[in-house]
């Protein structure tokens, strides 16, 4: 297994899950290893402390050993050592088929990696399953038409949200949220206290097999918009507004049962002006690294100061955390929620605490924002003499959307979001402060979109 984990510094930084940049070689060593299977392939659970320029985080990475070479898995080939040829198990097929097999109640004991089952439900043994693409920070593998089972790449101890969030609802009868089957937590040495710990490393849900992505289905909505120039967005076929209430409608309901089965708490206004202080140092920071917010610096700062104002205390309450256009589904019985992870870049514990369910509304905006002006960027450039003209358009999808989810919201809860305006503005402006940052750093062309709304806020 050593000779395995010498060739994890050269491939990591490869895979689209692995977020840490280092300027130096990566420090590999392994927190927790088991050996699950032992024919053909040999099957190794592994957790591994990985160093690099920002410090140590310990990530996931199942492995199959073979002993011939197969052409199939060259894409997730890691190399080849004494025992055989080292693969990412989770895109071999027999590896992952004996992965859910220990889902069973007779499966082989596995000493510190625990398999578990929701009463009542039935796991889809047997059936082969295929790496969903799209995912940026951990692997989905579906299970034929019945089962997804989602691999925490970057693991920390105690729950995942997502798991702890999904077990919850599913716990209160949820049907806004694809059901729960089971789940598998592990224990490891934690590399900064040499203490046994324990955290979640992968969840088992049923798999929507009618679903489709609520980004496809608002960009198609803003693609036939662009297509009929001369036409207002509720004069279009494909108008989505319809669908846009009715997911303020689930979002609302959501929020209500995490309300009901976790609890609620208040922010004081002295918390209010230490999250004005963290939104005003994360503009400090972006400042620094795109130049092209400096302008509107002053006037981003504005919604900030309006929090640090406030005497009124704020409901707060768990939420989803990192909520947009392609973290809901939609089936025939309606919007499902899905990855309630939070941001996966901050600190866990920030993601597992208690926020204002506006701040899920307002990320959601920003969403439907980046749906309507995308095709600008990849379709429209500004030298399309359309262009002006389709920017009215955009915005007027936009408004028309954002209205439709707000009045679905408020429909459906005692909150209407827009009634904290401040409130609201603070987090869409942090959101779009963030998207900035990501854009200029991952997708310089998109990077108009997050400043165009930057400009609106600052009120330039």
């Amino acid at each position: 297994m050593s000779e395995a984990i010498a060739l994890l510094p050269e491939w990591l930084p490869h895979q689209h899950w692995f977020t840490a940049a280092s300027s130096r070689p990566l420090g590999v060593r392994p927190v927790a290893a088991t050996l699950v299977h032992d024919g053909e392939p040999r099957v190794w659970h592994l957790l591994a402390e990985v160093t690099h320029d920002d410090g140590a985080d310990v990530y996931q990475v199942p492995l199959s050993v073979r002993n011939e070479r197969a052409d199939r898995l060259d894409h997730v080939h890691l190399g080849r050592v004494a025992d055989g040829h080292v693969y990412d198990a989770l895109h071999d097929k027999e590896a992952t088929a004996i992965l859910l097999d220990h889902f069973a109640d007779d499966a082989p004991d596995t000493g510190g990696l625990r398999f578990h089952v929701k009463p009542d439900v039935k796991v889809p043994y047997g059936e082969p399953s295929l790496v969903l693409p799209g995912e940026h920070h951990n692997t989905s593998l579906a299970y034929g038409d019945a089962a997804l089972l989602k691999v925490f790449r970057r693991v920390y101890p105690g729950l995942n949200p997502d798991l702890e969030l999904n077990d919850a609802l599913a716990d209160a009868g949820c049907t806004l949220v694809a059901p729960l089957l089971g789940w598998v937590d592990g224990d490891w040495t934690d590399p900064t206290s040499g203490e046994v710990v324990t955290g979640g490393l992968a969840m088992l849900r049923g798999f929507l097999t009618t679903a489709s992505d609520g980004w496809a289905l608002a960009t198609a909505s803003v693609r036939d918009l662009y297509a009929e120039g001369d036409l207002h967005a509720d004069e279009v076929g494909g108008d989505f507004a319809a669908e846009s209430y009715r997911l303020g409608m689930a979002t609302a309901r959501v929020h209500e049962t995490l309300a009901e089965v976790m609890g609620t708490g208040t922010m004081a206004p002295s918390d209010l002006r230490d999250i004005a202080d963290a939104m005003s140092g994360r503009l400090a920071n972006a400042v620094a690294l795109v130049p092209e917010l400096e302008p509107f610096e002053a006037g981003l700062r504005v919604h900030y100061d309006v929090l640090r104002e406030r005497t009124e205390p704020v409901t707060v309450q768990r939420i989803h955390g990192s909520y947009h256009l392609g973290q809901v589904l939609r089936t025939v019985l309606g919007w499902k929620l899905i990855d309630f992870e939070g941001e996966l870049l901050a600190p866990v514990a920030e993601r597992r605490a208690m926020h204002s369910p506006v701040r899920d509304v307002a990320q959601m905006l920003r969403s439907f924002d980046y749906a309507a002006r995308h095709l600008l960027i990849t379709d429209h450039p500004p030298e399309d003499p359309a262009h002006d003209q389709l920017v009215y358009r955009a915005q007027e999808w936009t408004q028309r959307n954002s209205e439709a989810f707000c009045n679905g919201y408020a429909s459906a809860s005692q909150l209407d979001p827009r009634d904290e305006p401040e409130l609201l503005a603070a987090y869409e402006t942090d959101t779009a402060v963030y998207e900035v940052v990501f854009e200029a750093r991952r997708r310089p062309s998109w990077l108009p979109i997050p400043l165009a709304a930057v400009e609106r806020l600052a009120g330039r």
